[in-house]
This record gives C-alpha cells, structure tokens and sequence, in this order.
C-alpha cells in the first residue's frame, strides 16, 4: 500500500540552522499517527513540508506517492492557532470553503456547523478558542481529504474543549478511514485517538512505530509517556522540560 506520507533523508535549514535534518519515515495511509516532540524539534517544519507549505533543503517528501503540490486538493491542513480570516463570518468561510475546493460538500459542513451550534453570522474574531478550533476542523473535513494534517490545533483550548474537539475528530476519522497525523505536545491526548507515533528530538526522528508494538517491548509497564520521556532524555536531558 502506499504510503500517506514518506520522506527519505528530509531536511530543512534556515539561516544556517537544521530545523530538521536526515528525516526518513514512512506514515502509513489509513492509520492515524501522532507526532510529538518539544518546542524547536521540527514538527511544524516535517508538517509543512509534507503539504508542500516548504521546500526542503535536502531529501524528498512524498505524498501518496506523488509530491506534495500534486496532492493538494488531497489534504486538509489545520495549522497551529486553527488560523481563520477574523473578519469573516462562519458562512463566509463555508463559501470560501467551496469555492476553493473542488471535492467540498457542501452538506457536511453545513450539518456539522449546525450540531456544533455555531452561529452563522458570527465573524471569526469572535469566536471562542474551542469554536474558532472546529470551525477550523469543519473546514478540513468538509474539504473531504484523503490526509488530514493537524498541527497543534488543541494546544490553547481548555481540557473540555480539548477532549470535545478529539472525539469529534475521532469520530470523523473513522468514519471515512482518513489519513491523520497530529503533532501535539499532550502524549495523553495522542494515546486516545492514535495508533502510530512519531517522536522528533533535535531535528532528527528518534523513535516511530505502530504504539502497540512499541509498547510490547516494554515489560514493566511502561506508559506511552514515559516511552516518549525517556527517549528524548537520550537526545538532550532539557528538551523534555516542555513535554506535557
């Protein structure tokens, strides 16, 4: 099966600096993967790099197979801090919507703005955190994507909305088998809703598998975030002060 995702030797510099360097995984299509790591580790560069947001400066990304740019109009994106236009209302984003993507449907975007209680005529600015964060997902969703690339988008909502926001994503997942990786820092989070994981420490992937095979090789009863901890305690002991 091809792969959703696959880098070999991925590598992004700037300035002088590796954000990410000598990157090689592969995210399996139809599984959704976590991606986790501390401030500065990459994650947001290997995201953007995948939706073709970033040129690399060494290696090859490739997305089902094809470069990013080719698969465009595959992918939703959810960038850090769900971005929307704050002077637009929810229903001028729903048109922006379609106008913009050719496989956009129309109805489920429609009924999920409606079960989630978002007033139309609302501009975006004034949103709460929780709302402007599923409006946002709407947006990706309704898109209809074959890869669903989430950054962070949880990150400043309060634990209610956090855990509301992860299973309606959970549940929209499974019902279309899409694609997802989600970069978060909360471990507690991804072991609800991922099956692969993905660490970054200092530019460089320093642990990937399926969750369950890499909690297999762990007798002791080892959690999820104390696989993730000790990890990156191998890669530099102040990185994981920003892990949650």
């Amino acid at each position: 099966m091809t792969a959703a995702i696959d880098a070999r030797g991925l590598g992004k510099r700037y300035q002088g600096r590796w954000a990410l360097q000598e990157c090689t995984m592969s995210i399996p299509a139809g599984h959704v993967v976590g991606l986790v790591g501390p401030n500065g580790a990459g994650k947001s560069t290997l995201l953007n790099l995948a939706v073709g947001l970033l040129a690399p400066t060494g290696g090859t990304v490739r997305v089902f197979g094809g470069p990013p740019g080719a698969s465009r109009a595959r992918i939703g994106f959810v960038a850090q801090d769900a971005p929307l236009y704050a002077g637009l209302s929810v229903a001028d984003h729903l048109t922006l919507g379609a106008r913009l993507n050719p496989a956009w449907d129309p109805a489920y975007a429609a009924g999920r703005v409606r079960r989630l209680g978002l007033d139309l005529r609302r501009r975006a600015g004034r949103l709460s955190g929780g709302q402007r964060a599923q409006l946002a997902l709407t947006l990706a969703l309704a898109k209809r994507p074959d890869l669903l690339v989430l950054d962070e988008p949880v990150a400043s909502l309060d634990p209610l909305a956090r855990r509301e926001f992860l299973d309606d994503l959970a549940g929209a997942v499974a019902a279309r088998a899409t694609s997802v990786v989600l970069s978060s820092h909360l471990v507690t989070d991804l072991e609800r809703i991922c099956d692969h994981l993905i660490v970054l420490g200092a530019g460089r992937v320093q642990l990937a598998g399926r969750i369950a095979d890499l909690l297999a090789t762990r007798r002791d009863g080892t959690t999820l975030e104390d696989l993730v901890l000790t990890t990156l305690r191998r890669v530099r002991p102040a990185e994981t002060e920003t892990i949650a």
